[in-house]
C-alpha cells in the first residue's frame, strides 16, 4: 500500500468508529437522494437493502462489513431508515 491508500484507510476507520460510537451513522450514508418522492426513496431503500444481501463475504470485506451487520441492515424493512 501507498502513503495514501495507508491515511484513507486510518480516516475511514476513524469514521466507522465515530458512528459505532455515536450509536448511529450520518444520514447523507443511510438515505436515498432528498429529491426523490417518498416511494421512490422507499423503493431505493428495498432495492439497495436486497442488494447488500447477495453481496459475497469479499464484497463485504471491500466495504468493510460483517456478515452479520449486513443482515441487519439487508432484513429492515423498507420504511425503516
Amino acid at each position: 500500500m501507498n502513503g495514501l491508500s495507508d491515511v484513507r484507510l486510518t480516516l475511514h476507520s476513524q469514521e466507522l468508529a465515530a458512528g459505532q460510537n455515536n450509536g448511529t451513522r450520518e444520514s447523507g450514508m443511510r438515505s436515498a437522494p432528498s429529491s426523490l418522492s417518498r416511494w421512490d426513496r422507499f423503493w431505493c431503500r428495498l432495492r439497495t437493502r436486497k442488494a447488500l444481501l447477495a453481496l459475497t463475504p469479499d464484497q463485504l470485506k471491500d466495504i468493510g462489513l460483517t456478515r452479520g451487520q449486513a443482515l441487519e441492515e439487508g432484513l429492515k424493512p423498507f420504511w425503516r431508515i
